[in-house]
């Protein structure tokens, strides 16, 4: 099987070849006036020549050779807030693995659970598939593979068992996205309705998914207990056991604070990409914001603070970079700098360690710029609107489910998804007499499956890369899984318009 790089940059080659045969066209755009970006007008779509002129100057759509080499590096650029969290998630893991932290705590927590350690799965996809539904969480997750990865391992299990956990924990809370504002948020913008608008048919499919995801992940891990699939991953089970010569290091008060400041950082982490005031109308933390930038010293000292809520990658990388800092202050600058061992060498190598998971998001990224320099998204939306106008309407959110698969996999970001799509796909659903919602949560939906295997989508290409997982491995064991996940979804769409 081809590298995640090698199957990356094929799909770009493949996408530019495809600007010089599928037409290039465009929509007319919305021009608002309160400050929001434009949106297609359904209906408008007109094909473009690739060669034209405009506003006086000559423009060629067609993707060469140039253009494809170039991709991932502007697919870099565009992606840029991303790998450098990455690398300062690197950094900080780096910086507390070596204390030994995690390996005090951890091999505590495997003793206590010895015997029971099956119980973890369920309740930590539950907690990721919570995170998916409310705010998105999937990128996010790269971070958790820390904690996950060695609790899985010391468990008996290996390295796939800490994937399918975190992918398909989030991943499914994505597929149900109840009121995530970066999928059913913008989408039922669009379609001009209210987010409360199908939250029980995507609350259906989230508890069913989620039970059908808990089930498949704890089936797996149980033939890997029994010796099966081990060989899945590079990273193999190492359950500690009283009889294993390998000491676990003695959980000192330094390394209790470390693991403090560990957890503490992904916990905030979880509250700084929740819009609480945005979407739930929750103003406590920007209140508190305001606060302490008003007062007459410490405001001004502390700057211009983003309140918990309005964070995304920039302010998250500077939450680990500001945690790995503390480590620093709490263990490297109490014990002795041997070579190579002191704190920004250490944070140096974990960023270090990630630097392929970095790139490969990069690459990721450049897809959608050679598609969009190439001026063939829209006609890729056009094929969509044009079939979805000629199917029965008992029928269509599930046809629009399908139609969404092949758009979510060229258009990885549901935001942008949903921008460029729904305001054409959504009146569909007013001549075929049924809700908007369901649309809505087709597109969600089929999204969410799509985010679970594709190999645009960063956080399954970083995360098996961290969890050293072939990407071939993963799609050989888990795309039976994606059909049962399309049925559920297309068969509680279909109910919702027959009741």
């Amino acid at each position: 099987m081809p590298s995640a790089f090698s199957i990356l940059f094929g799909i770009i080659a493949v996408v530019a070849l495809l600007s010089w045969i599928v037409p290039s066209g465009q929509y007319e755009m919305t021009e608002p006036v309160d400050g929001s970006d434009p949106t297609p007008i359904a209906g408008t779509y007109s094909q473009v020549d690739k060669q034209r002129t405009v506003d006086g100057e000559d423009v060629d759509v067609h993707q060469g050779f140039w253009e494809v080499f170039q991709a991932p590096i502007l697919g870099t650029a565009e992606a840029i807030d991303v790998v450098l969290f990455v690398l300062v998630i690197g950094g900080f893991l780096g910086v507390a693995m070596k204390t030994g932290a995690l390996d005090a705590f951890l091999g505590r927590v495997v003793q206590k659970m010895k015997g029971r350690e099956f119980l973890l799965i369920p309740v930590l996809m539950s907690l990721f598939a919570i995170g998916g539904t409310t705010y998105g969480m999937q990128e996010e997750t790269i971070a958790f593979y820390a904690l996950v990865v060695p609790v899985m391992l010391a468990a008996g299990y290996n390295g796939m068992v800490a994937a399918l956990v975190i992918i398909l924990g989030a991943g499914v809370g994505v597929l149900g996205s109840t009121i995530n504002p970066f999928s059913t948020g913008i989408a039922s913008g669009f379609a001009d309705i209210s987010i409360g608008d199908g939250v029980i048919e995507r609350l259906i499919i989230l508890v069913l998914s989620l039970a059908a995801a808990i089930w498949f992940v704890m089936r797996y891990a149980a033939k890997v207990k029994k010796g099966l699939y081990r060989e899945d991953s590079k990273l193999l089970p190492n359950q500690l056991s009283d009889n294993e010569s390998r000491e676990i290091p003695a959980f000192t008060a330094r390394r209790k604070a470390v693991i403090s400041i560990f957890g503490l950082a992904f916990l905030v982490m979880v509250i700084a990409v929740i819009p609480w005031e945005y979407k739930f109308n929750i103003t406590f933390f920007a209140d508190f914001a305001n606060w302490l930038t008003s007062l007459a010293i410490i405001g001004p000292a502390l700057g211009a603070i983003l309140p918990l809520g309005d964070w995304w990658f920039n302010e998250l990388s500077m939450l680990f970079l500001v945690a790995a800092m503390l480590i620093g202050v709490v263990y490297y600058a109490k014990v002795p700098r041997g070579e190579n061992e002191g704190f920004v060498d250490t944070f140096i190598d974990g960023a270090r360690d990630l630097l392929g998971v970095a790139l490969i998001i990069g690459v990721a990224r450049g897809i959608s710029v050679v598609m969009n320099n190439g001026e063939i998204m829209a006609t890729f939306i056009n094929y969509g609107e044009q079939l979805l106008h000629s199917v029965p309407n008992v029928i269509l959110p599930a046809v629009a489910f399908i139609v969404y698969l092949p758009l979510s996999f060229l258009i990885p970001s549901t935001s942008g998804l949903a921008t460029a799509s729904m305001p054409i796909l959504a009146p569909l659903a007013d001549f075929a007499n049924i809700d908007r919602h369901l649309i809505v949560t087709a597109f969600a939906t089929s999204a969410g499956v799509i985010n679970l295997i594709a190999p645009t989508v960063a956080s399954v290409i970083g995360g098996l890369a961290l969890a050293k997982v072939s990407y071939g491995t993963y799609v050989r064991r888990t795309w039976k899984f994606m059909l049962l996940l399309s049925l559920i979804s297309m068969a509680v769409l279909t109910i919702s318009v027959i009741l």
